[in-house]
């Protein structure tokens, strides 16, 4: 009797690791730096000034985004810039730019763009905002 509590507790715990791995993780949410690397860097550069591998082949040059803030009195325009990558700048579908929508959908955050405003906005669309925003010309 004495060894059954124990064989019992030892499959309860097998019982219970064998229920941990069927449960699936959570899948990892990339960090700015990674989106950009992924989906940015080919055509505005590894350092954001415009000159990735695949800007040559482009009628049009991809943006310097090392100078938005330069651009804006030096303030990092973060809400035209998330307006940019979303699509909603004018030219969703009919731009350069690829269309990041389906990237961009998941987890919401409460982002204010300036206004004091708490707008729910994808937590992918901040993260790369914020990680332009440390790619600016000093």
């Amino acid at each position: 009797m004495i060894r059954q509590p124990a064989a019992l507790l030892s499959v309860t715990l097998l019982s219970l690791a064998a229920l941990a791995a069927c449960v699936p993780a959570e899948p990892k949410i990339p960090n700015g730096a990674e989106d950009y690397a992924n989906y940015c860097a080919a055509c505005h550069g590894p350092s954001g000034k415009g000159d990735g591998v695949a800007a040559k082949a482009l009628a049009k040059a991809p943006a310097n985004l090392t100078t938005l803030s330069a651009k804006n009195g030096g303030t990092f325009p973060g809400t035209r810039v998330m307006a940019q990558i979303w699509g909603y700048a004018g030219a969703k579908g009919r731009g350069i730019m690829p269309d990041f929508g389906p990237m961009l959908q998941g987890e919401l955050v409460p982002f204010d763009g300036g206004d004091g405003i708490q707008t729910p906005t994808p937590v992918r669309l901040v993260q790369l905002a914020e990680y332009l925003k440390t790619l600016q010309a000093k």
